[in-house]
């Protein structure tokens, strides 16, 4: 354990009932394990009332003190998310003391879904934000002055700083770490949890089969588990239909309306998903991976990661850089 010589760095992590317990403990270790490389970070945990609050998985948090009892100056305020964020929305004395503590604050950070706590204090507006893929719409449709980018692992915008879904918190906290201490104190940190420096790519990179909004249409059910079950597979539009027993007219009909992608784009996004599985697993070669996942070349699976993710393949295998986008 190094002897820290940065300036002590107060955070205050916001708790209360229903909170997901990963979007408190996530960032905090990350915290803790900067403390380890020369940071001075000083955690405090509080609720309204002071009171145990009980997380999503049914433990108790035990908060050093209430909010209205917080009278230190406070460098970076935190705010987790509940998965049922319109009962945080809801809580007025919740939305109070956020509000008179991210006034004041150096930096305001909302894990997840407390994007949507943040939100109702007005302080995102006009600005862009993230929270958990599930959310983004309905972050969108509540708070229409803010910006929601589905995509990112986190944005930040001026002194706030938004995170995707649970574990993105660490991703948060990993770029706050960097922020004031440096890259190597990041770097070190995230080695000693043994989790990404950078998480390759976005949102994006998480299961489109999973994602997509799916209808009752029994046709359409069939070929997109054909496409998931053998990515590799002859899947043109005309193989396809020709499986299914109906027009190309109509499957593009039925992938539009129950995916929102067209049946091309299903195709590449599920040979991406696979690609994605293949680099994260292995170490062969980008030409295996590449016929492996269904693309036609390794030009092709490039271009589909550059264009989708944003990242080259060989970026999306490298794990300790930066926090930075690549």
């Amino acid at each position: 354990m190094n002897g820290s010589l940065a300036p002590s760095h107060q955070i205050l992590m916001v708790v209360f009932d229903g909170v997901q317990i990963l979007d408190v403990t996530g960032p905090l270790e990350v915290y803790a394990a900067a403390n380890e490389y020369g940071g001075n970070y000083r955690i405090t945990t509080a609720s309204v009332d002071g009171k145990p609050v009980t997380t999503t998985a049914g433990l108790q948090l035990v908060p050093d003190l209430s909010l209205a009892d917080v009278d230190f100056p406070v460098d970076t305020l935190m705010i987790p998310g509940r998965p049922d964020w319109w009962a945080a929305v809801a809580d007025a004395p919740l939305i109070e003391c956020i509000t008179r503590l991210a006034a004041a604050a150096d930096t305001v950070a909302g894990i997840c879904a407390g994007a949507f706590p943040l939100a109702a204090t007005g302080l995102l507006d006009g600005r862009r934000a993230a929270t958990h893929w599930r959310l983004a719409a309905d972050l969108a449709a509540r708070y229409p002055c803010i910006e929601v980018d589905s995509d990112a692992i986190f944005v930040r915008d001026g002194r706030f700083i938004t995170s995707a879904g649970i574990t993105a918190g660490i991703d948060l906290a990993l770029s706050l770490v960097e922020a004031d201490l440096g890259a190597d104190v990041a770097r070190a940190a995230a080695k000693y949890l043994v989790v990404f420096m950078a998480r390759p790519g976005g949102q994006s990179q998480f299961s489109v089969r999973q994602g997509a909004k799916y209808g009752t249409d029994s046709v359409l059910r069939k070929v997109l588990d054909d496409v998931t079950a053998d990515p590799r597979g002859d899947h043109t539009l005309a193989a396809m239909a020709a499986r299914a027993g109906v027009s190309e007219r109509h499957l593009t009909r039925l992938f539009r309306a129950e995916t929102g992608m067209s049946a091309a784009q299903f195709v590449e996004r599920i040979r991406l998903e696979a690609a994605q599985a293949l680099l994260e697993s292995g170490s062969d070669p980008l030409d295996s991976v590449a016929r492996r996942s269904g693309f036609r070349s390794v030009e092709t699976l490039r271009r589909t990661f550059q264009r989708v993710l944003g990242v080259t393949p060989g970026c999306y295998r490298d794990r300790f850089r930066t926090t930075r986008r690549v």
